[in-house]
């Protein structure tokens, strides 16, 4: 069976924007794009709702410049080539290898943990904190940037259950940001 993965990178206070509404501290330099890079290769395919899809749409064309960096144009391959499930009752349509659904999360994740594949990506606080009421995260990634922005979005809204997890992995890359890997427990 599939799992559900959740990778956001994070300030150390908890949060994946600032209070503006900004990331641009969380922007991975090359050691740790070149990491997400290896964990996206992995995925079957990534979830989003529809603003994290907005954000990501980007990386449809970030091929195309003769000017960005190797891991930027490799990370636009890999992107382009997996399968994007979008979960939004706005969007009107998405963009190329990418399933519009508006219909029940819950029974959509579970029909996509049950086929053959790799594992499943959500990326977006939205998506995954709605997954997360619903236990269909089965393991929790962060990237930790050594930065304080106190306040802003979380890396998951408060829940209204405790979610005990088994620490897997970590990693701490060379510029002070941290990798870990948590299962449910």
């Amino acid at each position: 069976m599939r799992k559900v993965t959740y990778l956001m990178n994070t300030s150390l206070d908890g949060y994946v924007e600032g209070p503006d509404g900004t990331f641009g501290w969380s922007v991975p330099d090359e050691e740790v794009h070149r990491f997400h890079n290896e964990l996206a290769r992995d995925l079957g395919a990534f979830l989003y709702g529809r603003r994290m899809y907005e954000t990501m749409a980007g990386w449809q064309t970030a091929d195309e410049d003769p000017s960005a960096p190797d891991y930027h144009l490799e990370f636009a391959r890999i992107w382009k080539a997996k399968p994007k499930i979008v979960f939004s009752t706005t969007l009107e349509r998405v963009g190329e290898n990418a399933r519009l659904v508006r219909g029940d999360v819950a029974s959509e994740v579970e029909r996509l943990k049950r086929q053959p594949g790799g594992d499943l990506g959500v990326s977006g606080p939205g998506l995954a904190s709605t997954l997360a009421r619903l236990d269909l995260i089965d393991e929790y990634r962060l990237v930790v940037s050594p930065i304080l922005v106190g306040g802003g979005k979380p890396y998951l809204p408060a829940l209204d259950h405790a979610v005990p997890l088994r620490l897997l992995e970590t990693r701490t890359f060379r510029r002070g940001s941290v990798y870990l890997r948590y299962q449910r427990a």
